[in-house]
């Protein structure tokens, strides 16, 4: 079986980042704008800090792709950070320690943790590697599974629903133009409650405050029968939670109606199956959000996380200094207001990988034009099988 998977390396501050995506199949073409303007599109958002308008993230395509094409070995993506030079002295492989320590940790972040769990006298050491700005490797690695999507008839899109209590009116939306270009700023499809959201976020930011929020990321053309009932690891809901669960700062996932599925009866929940037009069967509601049994049902995939506020605040609040063990306000990182709809972003990249990972393990992974012809064959079996009728 044929296993899809990434790493990535590197430090907020460090030299550049890495990611290594192995497993995808020789064949697939691929365009180094897109995946840049998935890196644009991560860094842009009302809200977004400093760093932002210091970084112009473009990806440097170093292993596993010749004239455009990936030729089925690791692919090698790298992203340069253009502030190290001014941290190259704090952040050297090598050499004496220079800059002071960082010993205020941050309620919220990975910073107190860290340091007893790897035995670190300076917060710096674990805040580093554990800031979001190494889901900058995420967003590169989620665009060039996109276009392997892409290339079977499969679109990873998403949307902000919610910023700092104002929602978005579902009933305002054209979910069919989710995905679009509408001009965003915070990747809502609500222009009405964009302007509060805005809103919202000025008042944060003038109180030294940060905001948090959701975002929905939906999957459309999938087949059916990605992912698995047999074992746990298999079922692709769980995979898909737990991809979105790995985000830094995401602090709850729902698939389809979610929690909702608590409050009402059965006949109320379950998505009824009828035959469509075409002779095969639909289902006319998708509270299932496109998975049941811990498979994809050919519905649209719909997974909702919902973010924590940022950890950085400009009003710190209080800590202990582990140094001296002391009262101290919490240190101060240059950080951003609101990253929800960056967080939609990242959200698309993992989604987009775990989706990408389940094609290749149903149908193999050695070349597209092999690829492309398992999964043709396998929808014109499940249509043909279901037409000719029951089974004998």
């Amino acid at each position: 079986m044929t296993m899809l998977r990434f790493m990535t390396a590197g430090e907020s501050h460090g030299p550049c980042l890495t990611a290594i995506l192995e497993g995808l199949p020789a064949g697939l073409k691929l365009d180094e704008a897109a995946i840049n303007r998935d890196l644009a599109r991560r860094q842009e958002g009302y809200g977004r800090g400093g760093r932002m308008k210091i970084e112009k993230d473009k990806v440097q395509v170093v292993s596993g792709v010749r004239f455009g094409e990936t030729l089925g070995g690791p692919i090698t993506l790298q992203v340069v950070n253009r502030d190290f030079a001014n941290w190259g002295a704090r952040m050297a492989a090598f050499g004496e320690p220079a800059g002071e320590k960082v010993t205020a940790s941050r309620p919220g972040h990975a910073d107190l943790t860290g340091v007893w769990k790897y035995d670190r006298r300076d917060v710096r050491d674990i805040l580093e590697r554990s800031s979001a700005r190494e889901t900058t490797m995420r967003v590169a690695v989620g665009a060039v599974c996109k276009a392997f999507l892409h290339a079977l008839g499969v679109e990873v899109v998403s949307e902000v629903t919610e910023i700092g209590g104002v929602q978005v009116d579902a009933a305002k939306i054209d979910r069919a133009k989710i995905g679009q270009d509408i001009g965003s700023e915070l990747n809502c499809y609500d222009p009405d409650a964009e302007q509060r959201m805005k809103a919202r976020i000025d008042e944060a930011k003038a109180a030294g405050d940060t905001l948090g929020g959701t975002f929905e990321v939906l999957a459309r053309g999938l087949p059916p029968g990605l992912g698995s009932h047999i074992q746990w690891d298999r079922r692709l809901d769980a995979r898909l939670a737990g991809a979105m669960m790995s985000i830094q700062a995401i602090k709850g996932v729902e698939i389809g109606a979610g929690f909702a599925v608590a409050h009402l009866p059965g006949s109320q929940i379950h998505d009824e199956v009828f035959v469509g037009e075409n002779g095969l069967p639909q289902r006319r509601t998708n509270r299932a959000g496109g998975l049941e049994g811990g498979m994809s049902n050919g519905e649209e995939i719909v997974v909702r996380a919902a973010m924590k506020p940022i950890p950085t605040l400009m009003q710190p609040l209080h800590s202990v200094d582990i140094a001296t063990h002391e009262p101290v306000l919490a240190c101060k990182e240059r950080s951003d207001t609101c990253a929800v709809s960056a967080a939609s972003v990242v959200g698309e990249a993992m989604t987009a990988f775990v989706l990408a990972q389940a094609f290749c393990e149903k149908f193999g992974a050695d070349a597209m034009a092999d690829l492309r012809e398992a999964v043709r064959a396998y929808r014109a079996r499940i249509a043909r099988e279901w037409k000719e009728g029951p089974h004998a």
